[in-house]
């Protein structure tokens, strides 16, 4: 069964410095904000941390690259945050860069007991250096293998007491990466009784979630999607 935690706790107990830390969330959509703002907080640094994409400077994910806790960031791209460009033009910081699609393939293959998926994409391409190739009826993959992580910490918007958790409008990648990791902390703005949450609105079984803590109410993520997008001209 999961465990009602507040945040400070689940954090403290679970993510370590040196840890492998999966976010969910996409440019701050269903973001873990306040687990990140705990994990800044308590300054638990040289984190290797697992992303579908970097986010903008001074924004969910941002704010560990601008407190400089990450050692390593395996992602899509960091085009959109100049820091975390910075620190890996300097060296301060490690990259692994996959295709976004190949990125949640290697995600599903950890959460699904599979040793890795064969794609495609990337032959040709620097995408493809290093990595094994297989032939299969006559045409050429790349093995690409599965990818977990200590915690995964994901955002939804409910959870019932036995972590049965309920997305509110995309879900990004938060449902894949609960089942990838050692640990799942799970924030959200609601938790109800086990029931209120129709089973086939479940995003995230329970099983998959070790941990439930109250995140922000609904207006604080809000206002930093707002902020996030008005510092790149996106809103007014």
């Amino acid at each position: 069964m999961a465990k009602i935690m507040d945040m400070k706790s689940a954090i403290g107990e679970f993510v370590k410095p040196g840890s492998t830390v999966m976010f969910g969330g996409f440019l701050g959509c269903n973001a873990p904000l306040k687990a990140i703002d705990e994990i800044i907080e308590e300054g638990i640094g040289d984190l290797t941390a697992i992303s579908t994409v970097n986010s903008f400077t001074n924004s969910d994910i941002g704010l560990l690259f601008d407190n400089n806790l990450i050692k390593k960031f395996i992602a899509s791209h960091i085009g959109t945050n100049k820091v975390a460009v910075q620190q890996y033009k300097s060296g301060q910081i490690e990259m692994e860069y996959y295709p976004q699609g190949t990125l949640i393939e290697k995600i599903r293959c950890a959460g699904a007991g599979l040793g890795g998926v064969l794609t495609p994409t990337g032959l040709g391409t620097l995408v493809e250096e290093g990595k094994e190739k297989k032939v299969v009826d006559g045409k050429e993959y790349l093995l690409e293998t599965a990818l977990g992580a200590d915690v995964a910490i994901i955002k939804g918007f409910k959870a019932d007491k036995a972590g049965n958790i309920l997305y509110s409008g995309t879900a990004n990648a938060n449902p894949i990466m609960a089942t990838a990791a050692k640990v799942t902390i799970a924030e959200v703005e609601e938790i109800v009784e086990v029931g209120e949450i129709p089973s086939s609105d479940v995003g995230t079984p329970g099983i998959f979630v070790d941990a439930i803590c109250m995140g922000y109410d609904a207006d604080k993520y809000r206002d930093a999607i707002r902020e996030m997008c008005k510092s790149v001209g996106i809103y007014r």
